[in-house]
C-alpha cells in the first residue's frame, strides 16, 4: 500500500513538471532597474542577474527561481565620477547589502494566483538578502513568441526586514532630514529562452 501510494506521488510530481515549461532566463539581455528614495532625493541604477529560469503552465508564469549579482550594483544618476563612486560603494558596504560577504540575492517563486488581466498573475516569492529570507508578493505579466518568454514585474522591498539599517527610521528615530526610506522599488524585465 505504501509503494502504490509513493508511485501515485512520483506519478502526479512527474506530470506536473512535464505540463510545465521552462525557460532560462538569459541576463544579458534581462534588466533589473532599483530605485531608492530618501528625504531628500533619490537614486536609480541597475544589478545584473546571475542566472534565472521561469515556469509556464498554459502560457501563465507558473514557478521560477532567480539570482541576482549584487557586485554589479551600478548607479545611473549621479554624473559625477567621484559622487558615483562614493554611492556605489557605500551600497556595496555593511551599512547596506555588504556584498564582499554576501555576494548574490536570491528569489524563489512559492505560488501564483491568475490576476485580473490576461497573462497576469499575482506571485509570492521569497526573497532573500544578506542571508535573511522574507516573503512578499507583487504582480507580474509575461507573453511567448517563438520560443521567446518576456515577462515585466515591479516588486516593492522593504530593506528594513533584511537588517539593511543604514539612514531608515526604523531603526533611527531621531535621524531628521538624513533619512532613506525603508522601501526600494525593483523594475525587472526578463528575457528567456525555452529549454527543449
Amino acid at each position: 500500500m505504501r509503494f502504490l501510494k509513493m508511485t501515485l506521488i512520483l506519478i502526479f510530481f512527474s506530470a506536473m513538471l512535464y505540463a510545465a515549461d521552462s525557460y532560462k532566463v538569459n541576463p544579458a539581455e534581462s534588466r533589473v532597474q532599483w530605485n531608492g528614495k530618501k528625504l531628500t532625493g533619490e537614486h536609480t541604477g541597475t544589478i545584473n542577474l546571475k542566472s534565472g529560469l521561469v515556469m509556464l503552465e498554459n502560457n501563465r508564469i507558473s514557478g521560477g527561481e532567480f539570482v541576482l549579482d549584487m557586485s554589479t550594483i551600478v548607479d545611473l544618476d549621479l554624473q559625477d565620477p567621484k559622487w558615483n563612486n562614493k554611492l556605489v560603494t557605500h551600497l556595496k558596504s555593511d551599512d547596506f547589502f555588504y556584498v564582499e560577504k554576501f555576494p548574490t540575492a536570491s528569489m524563489v517563486i512559492r505560488s501564483v494566483k491568475a490576476g485580473e488581466k490576461a497573462g497576469e498573475v499575482m506571485v509570492s516569492g521569497d526573497f532573500t538578502i544578506k542571508g535573511i529570507t522574507h516573503s512578499l508578493n507583487f504582480t507580474a505579466t509575461s507573453s511567448v513568441k517563438d520560443n521567446q518568454l518576456t515577462a515585466l514585474a515591479t516588486i516593492v522591498i522593504d530593506r528594513s526586514k533584511f537588517d539593511v539599517r543604514y539612514g531608515s527610521k526604523t531603526f533611527f528615530e531621531n535621524i531628521g532630514d538624513k533619512i532613506i526610506y525603508d522601501e526600494f522599488t525593483l523594475q525587472v524585465s526578463l528575457k528567456a529562452e525555452k529549454i527543449k
